[in-house]
């Protein structure tokens, strides 16, 4: 059996390893149009920003590497142009000697990847304006900072790539700025929590022009011009493309294999195309949602391995199924650690699921233990049946930790009380005896049970100030003064019981503290004295950061950009 695969890295790489390890017999040659089989995506930006040093550490199999360990023919600079499904032939093109050839296939596999996407805007293709995808964007892009020592940057798109360049061309000393048209960073996040990211890049300095709508580039004396609908341009001595990107279809489609969302390739949970003979893994693949059930793109190196597997094992005649992907990521920016899994709020709505959220506040390890910092973490459930939909959470260490393990307990269809019940590795320095994940569960527990309601900082703006209920804040005198809500009177919590009786039982009372433990104290107090009582998810520390982040949103629209 001849096997054919096209492109390397995640995909196309691990399908050859393990359909090796699966048939020594097979013979698999691997076509690559980069000059790399197998490198670091993932590790692309800390090469610009120098944390990796050494070019070669990208580097992570060579084609005669790659051949000596699995005997498999690697020709990198080979891109392979058209596919012959009746002959079963794919047309190369040498691209270092324009050579021109067959290569005939019993099975082929396509793992071409996603490209940046490029929007067909004036000035795209200017020599200062760039994209990384490969190894060899980033070369260009690091022998670019080093020899011409620019000191700005416009990024257009605040994604995974926009805010990895951001955070490494800062530490290099650039003046950065991203720019694009939504209204927050990382669309994996709900609004309220890409706020704390905001919040942090804003800190080291990155400039955020959120809203704005590209339309264009124009070369200036020794810079580039970025061209905004309805507002002045932005000037800066180079621009990086991180909009986003587009799956590889392309010899899919001319081949007239079933297509996709957005162009990508349709396949089977064997990774197989419209043609049996024909398998995809990748970016440039449509998967199913773990979570939602929903046809999406997902373009992560995770599900590439995974799906690269799958394929050569169906491809040397198992029967291994992809079962979906939830989307489970994580991102180091600056000094804060943003990782996600699962559905956000907003898209679990969007497919149709009856959601509810909470918030929390916890400290990464045990309080009384030094060096404890606090992470903000959003949980998304299904109202009906308490099971666990999406996580998000935001801090320093232990995030990773939390998020693997909520991402674990989405894949085993967990529900919020089976959070309570995780047994899970305790020591002051690492956690404490109930878990920021078990804090999370009985928190949701609590209001599937009725045993507390809350409401959540989209309800805080039409909360009535007529008197008509009770607001509340139950912190302590000094932390009320420093800062708070509109028309919360101040109640703390260790007072609270001494206060009833200046209370009105007939009024709802909506409670708030700064991380939201102390005002559901106060509610399960109130509620045991018969009032219908309302606890703040997120605490006052959440709505601080939310709120400040409007404000300076706002602000960068009024003067044209975040300076």
């Amino acid at each position: 059996m001849k096997v054919v695969i096209v492109g390397g890295v995640a995909g196309g790489a691990t399908a050859a390893a393990r359909l090796r390890r699966l048939d020594e017999t097979a013979e698999i040659v691997v076509f690559e149009r980069s000059g790399f089989i197998s490198y670091a995506n993932c590790g692309l930006p800390y090469y610009i920003g120098g944390v990796i040093e050494d070019e070669a550490e990208l580097t992570l199999q060579t084609p005669e590497s790659f051949y000596e360990r699995f005997r498999v023919q690697v020709k990198v600079r080979h891109e392979v142009t058209a596919i012959d499904r009746a002959t079963r032939t794919v047309t190369v093109r040498d691209l270092t000697t324009g050579r021109v050839f067959s290569e005939p296939y019993d099975k082929l596999l396509l793992a071409p990847g996603a490209k940046p996407t490029q929007p067909a805007l004036p000035g795209v293709g200017l020599d200062r304006l760039f994209t990384l995808r490969t190894v060899e964007d980033t070369l260009h892009i690091r022998r670019f900072v080093d020899e011409q020592h620019p000191k700005s940057v416009v990024l257009a798109g605040g994604g995974f790539i926009g805010l990895e360049l951001a955070e490494n061309l800062r530490e290099r000393g650039l003046d950065v700025t991203i720019v694009q048209r939504p209204h927050q960073l990382m669309a994996p996040f709900d609004a309220d929590m890409a706020a704390l990211i905001h919040r942090e890049v804003r800190a080291h300095g990155v400039h955020l022009a959120l809203g704005y709508t590209v339309e264009g580039f124009a070369e200036t004396y020794g810079g580039v011009e970025v061209l905004l609908k309805d507002e002045q341009p932005l000037r800066a001595d180079m621009v990086v493309l991180a909009i986003g990107v587009t799956p590889d279809s392309r010899l899919a489609a001319d081949a007239g294999l079933e297509l996709g969302l957005k162009g990508s390739i349709a396949v089977n949970d064997r990774m197989q195309t419209s043609d049996p003979d024909i398998y995809a893994v990748g970016d440039a693949v449509q998967v199913r949602h773990f979570v939602s059930g929903q046809p999406a793109l997902i373009a992560l190196a995770g599900p590439a391995n995974k799906q690269g597997r799958i394929a050569a094992d169906n491809i040397a005649g198992g029967d291994s199924h992809f079962k979906g992907s939830q989307g489970s990521s994580v991102l180091k920016i600056f000094g804060l650690t943003a990782a996600a899994t699962g559905l956000n709020e907003g898209a679990a709505r969007r497919a149709g699921l009856d959601t509810d959220a909470v918030v929390l506040s916890p400290m990464n390890h045990a309080g009384y233990y030094p060096g404890g910092q606090v992470m903000t973490m959003k949980v998304v459930f299904e109202r009906r049946t308490g099971k666990i939909l999406g996580a998000q959470i935001i801090g320093s260490d232990g995030v990773d930790k939390r998020i693997d393990v909520l991402a674990t307990a989405i894949r085993a269809g967990m529900s919020a009380y089976d959070l309570t019940e995780l047994d899970l590795a305790y020591a002051p320095p690492y956690s404490s005896a109930k878990d920021p994940v078990n804090m999370a569960g009985y928190m949701i527990e609590n209001l599937l049970t009725g045993r507390v309601r809350q409401f959540r900082l989209d309800d805080l703006a039409a909360l009535p100030r007529d008197g008509s209920v009770t607001l509340v804040d139950a912190r302590t005198p000094g932390e009320y003064r420093r800062g708070h809500a509109d028309g919360f009177i101040n109640l703390p919590l260790d007072e609270l019981r001494e206060h009833l009786a200046e209370l009105d039982p007939a009024k709802p009372v909506y409670v708030m503290c700064q991380s939201g433990l102390r005002s559901y104290l106060a509610c399960r107090i109130l509620a045991q004295h018969g009032f219908t009582c309302y606890n703040f998810t997120g605490g006052y520390r959440f709505y601080e950061a939310v709120t400040t982040d409007h404000c300076q949103s706002q602000q960068a629209f009024a003067c044209g950009m975040d300076k």
